[in-house]
């Protein structure tokens, strides 16, 4: 609203400056710089002397174009102050110094629709140190994110701009976490045609969907009631065990996680048994599984040996799975 106002009141000071300078140039036979420069003077109110001696017709024309004139210069300045007073100069630097750092992540996720679902994925994402930006359509949602000083685009997530715009030509991964699956299949679709490499995340409101979604490209699909299910009857049955979750996953101080971290060609690691290696070492870090090709080993050995392509399944403080993750390569 106040953008319009703005572009509204430049459109009356230009048109009152040309009527201006034509007005001097027609009545008064004056030259365009002469007439320019009277036309200036006018309507700053500056109280210089006439430029040459005025007409009576001069004279009628200078007084009509005082009064219209410091009208809309009023206006203009008020309208500007609104601008200035209101943030929306403020708005527009501070997005284009988001879209800067947008345009600079590299391996980072895309979180679309930050609902019941996404506003969780967030939260986990920013807990563990990964680059993320959040898409939304809502308002209020993006005005929440960006008060935390965290990354969003206000927008379509289906829409290829938008997906665009977060990067998700370099991006690592899409979680899918939109209101409808009919939605969710289209962002994939989307997002793969930007980007074939992307892994995609996706959320499932009906069973059927799963097949969908995966032969759409989708390397996992969550169902919220499934997984719901899953939770109330362990919530019965095994209560330590989730109470000893809850503990890992919502701890405010110290942020413990199940992580997985792959042995790649040039990791240190290679050829080392978890001895060796200096994982067990690691104080907080304990090796739950070990992965070789389709098979998991639980609690390994200390004399398993690495290769190239195992995974290993840890348990600890993620500040300190990050520095075995930089070591692994």
């Amino acid at each position: 609203m106040i953008k319009r106002r703005l572009l509204f009141a430049l459109i009356l000071l230009a048109i009152v400056f040309l009527a201006g300078i034509s007005g001097y140039m027609l009545i008064e036979r004056w030259s365009f710089l002469d007439s320019f420069y009277m036309t200036v003077i006018t309507i700053a109110s500056v109280g210089y002397m006439e430029v040459n001696p005025l007409s009576p017709h001069g004279r009628i024309f200078t007084i009509c174009l005082i009064i219209f004139g410091m009208g809309v210069l009023l206006f203009g300045i008020s309208t500007f102050t609104a601008f200035l007073v209101e943030g929306e100069l403020s708005e527009i630097l501070r997005r284009r110094k988001m879209e800067k750092k947008i345009s600079k992540l590299n391996g980072h996720y895309i979180v679309c629709g930050v609902g019941r679902t996404g506003k969780h994925i967030i939260d986990e994402l920013y807990k563990t140190g990964r680059p993320f930006v959040a898409i939304d359509k809502g308002e209020d949602v993006c005005k929440k994110l960006g008060e935390k000083g965290l990354l969003f685009i206000m927008g379509d997530a289906t829409s290829s701009a938008v997906l665009k715009a977060a990067n998700a030509e370099h991006a690592r991964g899409v979680f899918c976490s939109l209101s409808s699956d009919a939605e969710n299949l289209l962002l994939m679709l989307t997002a793969k045609g930007i980007n074939p490499g992307l892994k995609i995340i996706a959320r499932a409101e009906e069973d059927e969907s799963e097949d969908k979604m995966r032969k759409a490209g989708a390397d996992g699909v969550v169902l919220p009631e499934f997984i719901g299910g899953l939770r109330m009857a362990s919530e019965m049955i095994r209560p330590e065990a989730v109470t000893f979750l809850d503990k890992m996953l919502k701890g405010k101080e110290e942020v413990y996680r199940v992580e997985d971290i792959t042995v790649v060609s040039n990791s240190v690691f290679i050829g080392k048994t978890l001895k060796t290696s200096g994982i067990l070492n690691k104080e907080g870090v304990t090796v739950a599984a070990i992965r070789k090709g389709g098979k998991y080993t639980f609690n390994p050995s200390e004399e398993e040996r690495l290769e190239m392509g195992d995974a290993l399944i840890l348990i600890g403080e993620t500040k300190d799975i990050r520095e075995i993750k930089k070591l692994a390569g």
